[in-house]
């Protein structure tokens, strides 16, 4: 196939990203993608994008592809709620689930102290930090237990140990707690819910600390949801993506009435959770991602996907789940793949907006897409590791990187090592 010229924008410095801005223009949500979740490339110009942003926007937060007590951490030291003497180190060091380098990485540092930084400075507007994810099931229910036992919430408290008491027979381990409920008909749904209708109608009468209120009512929603994932998730199909991309959605949706009316949310996730579903082979399978929901929901004009992508270079990833993290090559992506097509351009890195490729009729055509996932083998380049995508339909823009080289984790000890069975490769 012989591809036509495109039409570009240079990318090398902090002041290229202004006709991203301006096209971005008045968005109420900025998505901003990745192709993997181990490129240092990434994490800088989402750093650099989401500055902007926030300086001359007015953005409200930074919501992430990350579990909430985790991330929460991040929003308490940020907003000055740790206790003094605490370093950014310590509170990264809370991400020990595995993977532990997506946001226990140097990267994450220098965005986490520039927003401390800002939030720091007198009149200035406070960003906020948190996790859309939905896999911290024990987690949530252990920071909601601390919660109401220090508020003596009563009914709640005992709703609390009642959801407890139901998952201590599964030592803590949401797969062997998927695989038990896999064979019988009872399981812990009831439980969860009753402890979030009984938080719900404590704290709605407590506004004294709105934002540990809405801490809790998240932890609550987080175990409700996860309960249903990890049920899902056994069960096979596409079911259990569309739980998690559904309660990303859910919470996003909280953050945003949490921050009131004028609030704007800077979403990081990977690509295949931000490019609008509909236009990849997902929406075959019937699977959906936040970029879709998020575009039906406050349309297209107030939502903005930019994606991310590179042609050859470096990345952390594991062979396995759970594997030691390392150091992998990326091989030249794959010949007749859209990377392919914009290497061949020039060996340059590239803003592409969407507005000006949907004339040309080969963009408006599946292509191969590279998406490297936490586990990645990159034998498989000839096989797997790409997604057919309409691209000028799946994104707004697309920020193309011609080399790249892996993010620098911090040394974290694992939490755990037992994957989720249904855990999407190319994610």
């Amino acid at each position: 196939m012989t591809y036509s010229k495109l039409p570009y924008h240079r990318l090398e410095n902090k002041a290229d990203l202004d006709i991203l801005l301006n096209d971005i223009g008045d968005a109420r949500i900025v998505m901003l993608g990745e192709a993997s979740h181990g490129t240092s490339e990434y994490y800088a110009w989402r750093t650099a994008i989401s500055k902007r942003l926030i300086e001359e926007k007015g953005f409200t937060f930074i919501a992430v592809e990350g579990d909430w007590p985790d991330c929460y951490q991040i929003n308490k030291f940020i907003r000055g709620y740790c206790k003094p003497g605490t370093k950014v180190s310590d509170v990264l060091k809370h991400f020990n689930r595995w993977p532990t380098w997506m946001w226990g990485n140097w990267e994450v540092a220098a965005l986490v102290e520039w927003l401390k930084e800002n939030n720091d400075r007198p009149n200035t507007n406070k960003i906020g930090f948190y996790g859309l994810d939905v896999y911290s099931l024990w987690g949530s229910l252990q920071q909601i237990m601390k919660y109401l036992e220090k508020k003596d919430g009563g009914h709640a408290v005992k709703a609390a140990k009642e959801a407890f008491k139901c998952f201590e027979p599964y030592s803590s381990d949401p797969q062997e707690y998927a695989r038990a409920v896999a064979y019988v008909s009872e399981d812990c749904e009831d439980e969860v819910l009753s402890m979030l209708q009984e938080l719900g109608k404590r704290e709605r009468g407590e506004p004294s600390n709105a934002e540990a209120v809405f801490d809790a009512e998240q932890n609550a929603l987080v175990a409700v949801n996860a309960e249903r994932y990890y049920k899902a998730m056994v069960r096979g199909g596409g079911n259990s993506w569309n739980v998690r991309d559904n309660h990303m959605m859910e919470t996003l949706n909280r953050l945003l009435e949490f921050h009131g009316p004028d609030s704007k949310a800077i979403i990081w996730e990977h690509n295949t959770h931000v490019g609008d579903a509909r236009f990849t082979d997902m929406a075959r399978a019937g699977m959906v991602n936040i970029g879709q929901l998020a575009r039906e929901q406050y349309g297209r004009e107030n939502v903005y996907l930019a994606g991310f992508g590179s042609y050859e270079g470096s990345v952390i990833a594991g062979d396995s789940w759970g594997a030691p993290m390392k150091k992998m090559d990326v091989p030249p992506a794959r010949k007749g793949s859209w990377e392919d097509w914009l290497h061949n351009l020039g060996a340059t890195d590239k803003l592409l907006l969407s507005r000006e490729l949907r004339e040309i009729s080969e963009v408006r055509q599946q292509l191969d897409h590279r998406a490297i996932g936490v586990v990645y083998d990159p034998n498989r380049e000839k096989y797997g590791n790409y997604v057919p995508t309409i691209i000028p339909e799946r994104y707004d823009a697309f920020l193309y990187l011609d080399e790249t080289e892996a993010l620098r984790p911090f040394i974290v000890k694992t939490k755990e090592k037992e994957p989720p069975e249904m855990y999407p490769a190319n994610e």
